[in-house]
């Protein structure tokens, strides 16, 4: 497909949907509320909340009001306009153009990476809990990393490649299992105080937080790394059997069911786990432990819970693969990288060749980000690095509606103008203090050197990566 400068939204999307007329329709309307419920909530983000303080449940209101209540707002609306797989990737291209569009889909590429690269971090760390005190050796040691990670890149791969068919019902009861264990640690601290062991619990406790660096670094990861994610469903679109309808309707029933279980999840681990002891890669984990503790069934229930838990993080992975394995495909099929991406399997309709590279690039980025570093630092940084990129991408997102291109109908009316200049301004807050860590880590200045160095050194790749591949693709035409 050549470039869409000077071409209207409807030849692009024609052109989309006949290229995804070899993809299996395998999402409902039920598959895309779990899916937009996993994508936003992930637990390690409680963790960073539990860091306010007392001032979490104000900072997660406004968080809602001025970041998720936009963000619904914006995927909506361009969802609606233009509902086609790639998703952000597809609306970013056709509002700016194709290097734009290159630019968008290389950093989600890259968040994904980074954040898969900390599957075998965040599984033996959470093992360590099942197992108990006398195992906690697991979420250290490296040949055991090096095991998990192999191993649960190797089953992500797999079930890409067996294609949405298996893969929602990983996404489904992954979903559905994270609900169900959040509200379980929700309502832990009312069943403590009744029975007298938590001596007051006031859940909705509204407290001011200290105007300095550390608390808006906080709050610019309870804004955008906790409840971003909405946009991400829409890769899909290409999947669904009716992306126009389904998407704005699942959003609007996942938006407040996020909200309840980020709030009361967050003061309920407060409960029990003070803001500096607080184990950021398994908050939940580590309060369930500490609130079922001289409980008659805690032996069970604890283990039990925390293995519940854990299918959010492999089910979260196994999305966000997935997903992230269709950027290259959608990008392959609009010239903007080799067709070699676009190959898919006979009987699945999953692109096999994007699928393999993106598993070798994930275990990579896995490995080397243990290198010199304790395994909480590589967590964060990952985490850290990842959403760094994301955020890049969110800030083409909320610039649609403001800066699309004319011909491109995706402009939206002042209301949600006004939604998208709140969700640009706390998008760029994010991505500006990333480099400032919330965790002790051994060198903060090269910690934040090497956090500068990914965002600008990743970006410039992506435009070697774009010019070289457009003169390739003009010598060919």
């Amino acid at each position: 497909m050549s470039s869409i400068a000077g071409t209207d939204v409807h030849a692009a999307e024609k052109s989309a949907q006949m290229s995804s007329q070899a993809l299996r329709k395998q999402l409902g309307f039920a598959d895309v509320i779990f899916a937009c419920v996993l994508m936003v909530v992930i637990p390690d983000f409680f963790g960073a909340a539990v860091k306010a303080g007392p001032a979490s449940v104000s900072l997660w209101l406004l968080a809602i009001v001025f970041f998720f209540v936009p963000q619904a707002l914006v995927v909506s609306h361009l969802n609606r306009r233009l509902p086609l797989e790639g998703g952000l990737y597809e609306w970013a291209r056709v509002a700016f153009g194709d290097l734009a569009g290159f630019l968008v889909a290389w950093n989600l590429w890259l968040y994904v990476v980074l954040y898969s690269a900390a599957v075998g971090l965040v599984t033996t760390n959470y093992l360590s809990y099942v197992l108990g005190p006398e195992y906690s050796w697991i979420a250290t040691n490296r040949r055991a990393l090096f095991a998990v990670t192999l191993a649960i890149v190797a089953g992500l791969m797999l079930v890409t490649h067996l294609g949405l068919r298996v893969g929602k019902w990983v996404t489904n009861t992954g979903s559905f299992l994270t609900i169900v264990t959040v509200a379980v640690l929700a309502l832990l601290p009312f069943v403590r105080h009744a029975q007298g062991t938590l001596a007051e619990y006031h859940p909705l406790r509204l407290t001011l937080p200290p105007l300095t660096l550390f608390s808006f670094s906080v709050f610019s990861k309870m804004t955008f790394g906790a409840l971003c994610g909405l946009e991400y469903a829409a890769i899909f679109s290409g999947e669904a059997r009716n992306p126009v309808r389904h998407f704005p309707r699942a959003i609007l029933l996942a938006v407040p069911l996020v909200a309840v279980l980020y709030i009361f999840g967050t003061s309920a681990i407060l409960a029990f786990v003070s803001p500096a002891s607080v184990d950021l890669i398994g908050p939940i984990p580590q309060a369930l432990r500490l609130g079922f503790a001289g409980m008659p069934a805690a032996q069970i229930i604890v283990p039990v819970a925390i293995l519940l838990l854990l299918t959010n993080y492999l089910s979260s992975f196994s999305l966000n693969f997935a997903a992230n394995t269709r950027l290259p495909m959608v990008a392959g099929w609009d010239r903007l990288l080799p067709a070699w991406f676009t190959r898919l399997h006979p009987n699945y309709r999953t692109p096999v060749n994007s699928i393999l590279f993106l598993g070798v690039i994930t275990l990579f980025a896995g490995l080397a980000a243990l290198v010199g570093v304790r395994e909480l630092e590589a967590f964060s940084m990952l985490q850290v690095w990842g959403f760094a990129f994301y955020g890049l991408a969110y800030l083409a997102l909320f610039a649609i509606p403001l800066f699309a291109k004319r011909g491109s109908k995706l402009r939206s009316g002042l209301p949600l103008k006004l939604a998208a200049v709140c969700g640009l301004l706390l998008t760029l807050l994010f991505v500006t203090l990333s480099i400032f860590p919330i965790v002790g880590v051994v060198n903060r200045v090269a910690y934040a050197t090497k956090t500068i160095a990914e965002l600008f050194g990743g970006n410039c790749s992506a435009l070697v990566l774009f010019h070289f591949q457009r003169r390739r693709t003009d010598r060919l035409a």
